[in-house]
């Protein structure tokens, strides 16, 4: 077994000494542990440029195309570090909480993955298994949950396209200077108690994997995320009345019999045909890209006037001199 720590905050922080702690709790269980820190690399953000979907989508329509992956792969660490992660078994991710959401180094790392997206790759061929990693996530704040409400929902929505299952969670709250957290003992245990869950995650068959963390945490009884919307209609028509903006499944809004709190009854029919942790739900996205392309090429012609008047307005700007 073997797990890794990924930080994405200062130097000898909050966040690296959780995460050092959740190691040491894998490590008294058994595993092999690694940790890295994210601002020891270089790290491009995605530019959006769409080749890589562009080369899944045209793989999906003629199997006898090769994948090349993303173009920036030679230009920094990003294509080493995501080989180093798929030596490991189980990842914990430690990451300061930011105007609500995770810090832009974390969010710089995870939008890169769109081209190791492995249910894209498994639909087009270019993988043959998926090797079930997990996942635990801890959310670092300097505040309570109010000014940390999206973080570790941002961070599981990125789970999906890097491959990843949760299986527990965690927000670490009122530590906002270095070192902070060594004032909150219990705080440093239960990340302790995540390195040993992420461990017995790996010990457990595939299909006998279930959630860790909190059984009563979130809203979602699923992903147990705390956001959950009224529904809109998907690409394709799907709809639900409430659905979980983190995992997408789908149901009705009830009660925990547990705890009195609002909770999503997840359809027992249809309300997990959308549910991200499935490989062949989240391999639909993939789907509607490619549809969405088509689409947009066959009507390409009508827009040619309209695309000229845009790319000829020009506005005042600002610019440095340097």
């Amino acid at each position: 077994m073997k797990v890794m720590a990924i930080c994405a905050g200062r130097k000898n922080g909050n966040g690296e000494i959780l995460a050092k702690e959740a190691l040491l709790g894998a490590q008294a269980m058994g595993a092999e542990v690694e940790m890295i820190n994210l601002f020891d690399f270089n790290i491009l953000p995605c530019t959006g440029c769409e080749a890589c979907t562009m080369q899944m989508g045209e793989i999906a329509m003629d199997p006898t195309k090769t994948y090349k992956g993303c173009v920036l792969k030679e230009k920094d660490d990003v294509e080493a570090l995501v080989a180093e992660l798929h030596t490991c078994d189980g990842v914990i991710f430690s990451v300061p909480t930011y105007d609500l959401m995770p810090s832009s180094m974390y969010t710089r790392f995870c939008q890169r993955f769109l081209a190791h997206e492995l249910s894209f790759l498994l639909e087009i061929g270019v993988v043959d298994h998926n090797p079930h990693t997990v996942a635990g996530l801890i959310a670092v704040g300097g505040s309570m949950h109010d000014w940390q409400t999206l973080a570790l929902e941002s961070l599981q929505a990125s789970m999906f396209t890097m491959s990843l299952t949760v299986v527990d969670r965690m927000m670490a709250q009122r530590v906002g200077r270095p070192a902070n957290i060594l004032l909150h003992p219990d705080q440093l245990e239960r990340a302790h108690k995540m390195g040993e869950n992420i461990v017995k995650a790996i010990q457990t068959p595939v299909e006998e994997r279930g959630w860790l963390g909190d059984p009563n945490d979130g809203v979602c009884p699923v992903c147990h995320s705390s956001l959950v919307y009224p529904g809109d209609p998907h690409w394709d028509g799907v709809e639900f009345p409430y659905e979980c903006a983190v995992c997408g499944c789908g149901g009705e809004l009830g009660t925990n019999p547990e705890t009195g709190r609002p909770m999503l009854i997840v359809d027992p029919e249809n309300g997990r045909i959308r549910d991200r942790n499935n490989d062949k739900a989240r391999a639909e996205h993939l789907n509607e890209i490619i549809q969405t392309r088509i689409g947009f090429f066959q009507k390409q012609g009508e827009i040619q006037d309209d695309l000229k008047k845009y790319r000829e307005l020009k506005f005042p700007t600002f610019k440095i001199e340097r």
